[in-house]
């Protein structure tokens, strides 16, 4: 990619992105319709999407070449992570990625060491506490419950954990593979690494995360605007369809205007935090902190636009309402993040 493209204000794409967004799209919507999603619920993963998924390269893309990844952009990877949120994709890759290239930074994937592969092309997951606000002791991970390893800060130590039989699942609004995950239980205990150093890079990991997520997020909103808007244009209402009337349009209007610049701040947030991460430290969690307040909000109206049925669980729209409001908390309190932007600009 042209290091100038999406620069600042520009958010055009090259055709190699155009492509590769179009090449997840098809994926995601060949193989995760609504009833992939439902059916993964229990567990909150799919193991059959997930190796088709990394199949395609969508672990491998992510992680730098010398680890024996493709070294993509954080901004090819926002393109990916759209249509992730598009399908409601009962996958990890979030997690995943960011875990496994903040291992790359730390010096612990390294292409002769056992297991670096299997990382790489996703054969073993690897999770990470996405909180900002760091915890100590028991805490939930929000793919603990599938992963092979987790990675979690201990004061200044950067730990590896891996458990010989995986922490149970909890119940949760996002539907996500998460779990109580302890520290001191693990089997295996491993310090990746340690210091300023050790943490400036885990802080990295975290804006990616956000900045991922974000993405996901517009992705998720666009499609249940898109499911609301089919509705509406099928139902009438003394002879005219509802989508005519302005109750119901100027909110869907609403949210277009949510998702085009929700993808524009995750787009800028990605590119500046892949080349400049210095300028502009704080966009990776406002992009986040914009998306989680604005999903929410975007996914209810999607909802009372169908009425009694958008509330009903065997809708589409109450499965992207769901994850709307869940998977932001996923990283606890989203406000966290919003009190990280405030004192990063504060400092600039």
């Amino acid at each position: 990619m042209d290091r100038y493209e999406l620069r600042r204000q520009d958010y055009s794409l090259s055709e190699d992105q155009t492509e590769l967004q179009a090449v997840y799209a098809k994926f995601f919507k060949s193989r995760c319709p609504l009833e992939v999603v439902r059916a993964a619920e229990p567990t909150g993963f799919d193991k059959n999407l997930w190796e088709q998924l990394c199949g395609t390269g969508a672990s491998t893309m992510a992680l730098p070449e010398s680890v024996g990844g493709d070294g993509a952009t954080l901004v090819d990877l926002v393109l990916a992570a759209e249509e992730l949120g598009r399908a409601i994709a009962p996958v990890p890759w979030i997690d995943h990625i960011c875990a496994a290239r903040l291992l790359a930074r730390l010096g612990a994937l390294r292409p002769d060491a056992d297991g670096t592969a299997d990382v790489v092309e996703g054969r073993q997951v690897v999770a990470l506490d996405p909180r900002i606000d760091a915890v100590a002791g028991i805490r939930l991970i929000p793919s603990g419950s599938v992963a092979d390893q987790i990675i979690v800060r201990d004061g200044d130590d950067m730990v590896g954990l891996t458990f010989a039989t995986r922490p149970a699942k909890v119940d949760n609004i996002g539907r996500l593979p998460m779990a109580w995950v302890d520290p001191a239980a693990a089997d295996r205990r491993i310090v990746l690494a340690s210091g300023a150093e050790a943490l400036a890079h885990y802080e990295r990991a975290l804006d990616e995360w956000r900045v991922l997520t974000a993405a996901a997020l517009v992705g998720l909103v666009e499609e249940t605007m898109r499911i609301a808007a089919e509705f509406a244009k099928t139902r009438y209402t003394m002879g005219v369809p509802i989508s005519t009337l302005q109750g119901i349009s100027h909110p869907l209007a609403n949210i277009a205007i949510v998702v085009q610049s929700g993808r524009n701040l995750a787009r800028r947030a990605a590119w500046f935090l892949e080349y400049e991460p210095d300028v502009q430290p704080g966009l990776a969690a406002a992009a986040f902190v914009y998306m989680a307040e604005e999903a929410a909000k975007a996914a209810t109206m999607a909802v009372h636009v169908q009425g009694g049925l958008g509330v009903t669980t065997e809708s589409a729209a109450s499965a992207y309402l769901v994850r709307a409001r869940g998977w932001p908390l996923a990283a606890g309190d989203p406000g966290a993040s919003a009190v990280r932007v405030a004192e990063l600009f504060a400092r600039a």
